[in-house]
């Protein structure tokens, strides 16, 4: 197939594929599904081997948020039925994040409900880095703590934080139908902060939520143009008492596609399969190991993830290994950097009526926030 013959190239220049070519690699068929995940593979295995980054989320505040983003169960209105508690203190984030990094976890990501920190918040944060590295040597520590004002980034860096997260989500032109409190802007704004800091810059989508092909193609390539080191790849899980519940679009050869496009514009980048990958990736879940060389380990923020041994079991059935910490992720030309600067596409065949799988939407009842064991 010579688009995938290109593309794959391409991915080993690290050249910018046309946008052409990746709205084409979403509307591949069914019947070429596997030559696209071997296309890519082939890409993956170049800058990446065979290693799979462990992360861990650590949620420290729980729901209560003021921004009315639709997809998410925790925003302004929600009744989606979730844990909520207010900030964990240091020791209990630090055993929270504990249980992940004894599963094999390389990074910790503490995330906390709302608009954006206030400095009494950072210093909070800055507690919790501080008490999780002091007991663990090696770990990498990334903060989402939604936009950040003047100096926080800086105050982050100086408390250990390695790495930002803050997601683009969706394109620039539609982003305004899923968030009315805050702007497309103001989420560039705060991934140019991090940055600017000195923070690993970890910016990524969420898929799903009703979108155009051409909108896929438009995040991602202004995330390639964002440069960050890390692109996490969300799977709407569409929770009961969301304004997105309804939102059931993806199939998990859909869900291929999708990382599969990401990795041919983003080759060099830490493509991380995040939220919902349990839900619409299912049992194709270690084919889409070769496409993305990082996953989070266990739970999310408000869902629950498959176990943690699971998922250890699946990495080492697919032929790849865990990522050590003693391991650099990025290759080597990458250093702290990034990987450089009409119509509705899609394939018929299975993305055409994808089944409601309401009963994998499993909230999370344990871990952080709570007296029972994490799954980790």
């Amino acid at each position: 197939m010579d688009l995938l013959n290109t593309l794959v190239d391409k991915g080993l220049r690290r050249e910018l594929p046309t946008r052409d070519e990746a709205l084409a690699v979403l509307a591949t068929s069914d019947d070429e599904l596997l030559d696209v995940v071997a296309a890519a593979g082939k890409v993956r295995r170049q800058w990446f081997g065979r290693r799979v980054k462990l992360n861990y989320l650590v949620n420290l505040k729980s729901g209560l948020c003021p921004e009315d983003c639709s997809y998410c169960s925790q925003r302004l209105g929600s009744k989606a039925e979730i844990l909520k508690y207010t900030w964990l203190k240091p020791d209990q984030a630090s055993e929270a994040a504990a249980a992940g990094l004894a599963g094999g976890a390389k990074r910790v990501c503490l995330v906390a409900s709302g608009r954006g920190p206030t400095d009494r918040d950072v210093d909070r944060v800055s507690d919790t880095i501080k008490a999780i590295k002091d007991q663990n040597e090696g770990v990498e520590v990334c903060a989402c703590l939604g936009l950040l004002s003047d100096g926080q980034a800086e105050r982050l860096r100086a408390a250990g934080a390695d790495a930002y997260n803050h997601n683009l989500n969706t394109s620039e032109s539609t982003y305004g139908d899923i968030t009315t409190t805050h702007t497309y802007a103001d989420r560039v704004d705060t991934v140019h902060k991090a940055h600017a800091a000195g923070l690993s810059a970890c910016s990524g989508l969420i898929a799903g939520m009703g979108e155009s092909d051409e909108d896929l193609v438009d995040v991602v390539y202004a995330l390639r143009e964002l440069d960050p080191d890390s692109v996490p790849v969300n799977f709407l899980i569409p929770f009961e008492g969301t304004p997105l519940a309804k939102e059931w679009n993806l199939t998990p050869q859909r869900c291929l596609r999708i990382l599969a496009m990401v990795r041919f514009v983003c080759p060099d980048v830490e493509v991380r399969i995040a939220g919902g990958r349990e839900v619409h990736l299912r049992t194709m879940q270690p084919l889409a190991l070769h496409l993305a060389n990082s996953i989070f380990l266990g739970d999310y923020l408000t869902s629950e993830g498959q176990a943690g041994k699971a998922d250890l079991d699946m990495i080492a059935d697919a032929g790849f290994e865990v990522e050590g910490t003693d391991e650099v992720t990025l290759p080597e030309h990458r250093g702290s950097g990034g990987c450089g600067s009409g119509g509705v596409c899609g394939s018929a065949d299975s993305d055409a009526t994808p089944e409601a799988r309401k009963d994998l939407v499993a909230v999370r009842r344990r871990g952080a926030g709570t007296d029972l064991a994490p799954n980790a």
